[in-house]
């Protein structure tokens, strides 16, 4: 997935021939190219953060001199990497019904999908946030990312933010974004340890007592 790139693209595409055995050639690489960034995803997972070519080398069982053919340098392929567990895993951050509802069910839905997400994503985003300081396409989908996620937010509480003035509801907008930001999550899950249920819990109560300051008109 790409959301505005400005680096050149990874040299992931097969190779083109109408040949038999091209097409034979073209099938292995893209199963050496799936267990290549699957090996890359399993490492991450495992706490290597930036794992080696070697290492994904000898994960993947491809060759190292073949991880290094098709993407060149190790930084490509963590650009890969990202931009595929991207396209995964931004699925899981969808609402169904997104604004609708009583306060309290779009309360609790949205800190149970945001915190479900970030189990799933963590590994490979703690990974991205390492690569964009040296990635501007990495950094770049990082603030698209933020810029969605912000808007989703303004969205499922609409109810509450549309009724005060703005600056009061940009004001709890920001604060509700800075509460979901993944270091954010991190520290709950990872620095405090907490279990996910209890960081549910807690998150559900802080949002609550930021949106309080509206009546609950939204319905039951």
């Amino acid at each position: 997935m790409s959301m505005g790139t400005q680096e050149p693209e990874p040299t992931i595409h097969p190779e083109e021939s109408g040949d038999v055995n091209a097409d034979g050639r073209t099938a292995r690489r893209n199963r050496n190219l799936e267990a290549v960034l699957e090996a890359m995803v399993a490492l991450i997972a495992e706490g290597q953060t930036v794992p080696t070519a070697a290492a994904v080398a000898v994960r993947s069982g491809v060759s190292q001199r073949s991880v290094n053919r098709y993407f060149g340098e190790v930084r490509k392929l963590q650009r890969a990497v990202v931009e595929r567990e991207l396209a995964r895993g931004l699925p899981r951050y969808k609402l169904s019904a997104i604004g609708r509802g009583p306060r309290d069910r779009r309360i609790r839905d949205f800190v149970e999908m945001r915190i479900r997400a970030h189990e799933a994503t963590g590994p490979v985003a703690r990974a991205a946030t390492v690569y964009s300081g040296t990635s501007k396409f990495i950094r770049n989908e990082f603030e698209v990312v933020r810029v969605m996620l912000r808007d989703q937010i303004a969205r499922q509480f609409a109810p509450e933010l549309d009724a005060l003035p703005s600056h009061l509801g940009f004001s709890i907008l920001l604060a509700l974004d800075t509460l979901f930001q993944f270091a954010s999550l991190d520290h709950y899950l990872v620095d405090l340890m907490l279990p996910p249920e209890e960081t549910i819990e807690r998150l559900v109560a802080a949002v609550t007592q930021l949106l309080t300051v509206v009546p609950d008109a939204s319905g039951t």
